[in-house]
């Protein structure tokens, strides 16, 4: 960016539109939007192979009309998202502190990556507790209320909280939109009947695709709008 002198006896309602013009390009230049969508939309497939390839410790298996029902501890596939997590938010501030000293610029990305791993703490905290606890309601669901909870505090529901912070700092309404977008196909889960009968090691792939999918097409949206507005 180029700076430019404004005369100190100028109009003062000329130099408080300046100002706010000027802030309003320092904020465009801040953005890396495109960036944590990418990285949180790998993580989010990369949660897929885990599911694949490990197996839940199942315990307190009682028999229903068609099969058993059990407690079941995504041990290897929990540890992943809370290491992932917290590396993505990591490779994410590096991200916005390389752009913002390549273009000369601050950046306010740290709130973001406070908020999202304080998020993954909280997540990791109600996991325990609900274990601690020795999943109240079993062998039931858990009321509704409780499982959008759940949703909400689950990983991939912390990712969409977290987008809604930085659209804050970003003063992005189109990330708020999409980030609420997010949440609503994660916390009303839409797999469109996908992924029925697969297995349990599978049960997880349709829901993290569509999540991912979305994130990875969020982002491409964003970098591409950032590369046209840059053209002009």
């Amino acid at each position: 960016m180029t700076s430019e002198s404004i005369p100190a006896g100028g109009d003062p309602r000329r130099l408080l539109a300046d100002a706010r013009d000027l802030a309003r390009r320092v904020r465009l230049a801040q953005r890396v939007t495109w960036l944590p969508l990418l990285v949180l939309a790998l993580v989010t497939f990369g949660a897929i192979l885990v599911y694949r390839f490990s197996q839940p410790v199942l315990s307190d298996c009682q028999p229903v009309a068609d099969g058993q029902v059990c407690k079941a501890w995504y041990r290897a596939a929990q540890f992943y998202w809370w290491a992932a997590l917290v590396l993505a938010y990591v490779v994410i501030a590096g991200g916005y502190l390389r752009v913002a000293r390549a273009r000369g610029l601050g950046t306010r990305v740290l709130p973001y990556v406070l908020t999202g791993v304080a998020l993954v703490v909280l997540s990791a905290a109600v996991s325990g507790a609900w274990s601690i606890l020795d999943h109240p309601y079993y062998p039931d669901e858990p009321p509704a209320f409780v499982q959008f909870l759940f949703r909400l505090l689950d990983p991939t529901g912390a990712i969409g909280l977290a987008l809604l912070v930085l659209a804050w700092l970003e003063r992005r309404v189109a990330l708020a939109l999409f980030a609420l977008g997010y949440l609503a196909v994660v916390l009303v889960p839409i797999n469109f009947g996908w992924g029925i009968g697969w297995g349990p090691r599978w049960a997880f792939a349709p829901q993290l695709v569509i999540n991912g999918g979305l994130l990875l097409l969020g982002s491409a949206g964003f970098a591409l709008a950032q590369r046209l507005r840059g053209s002009r």
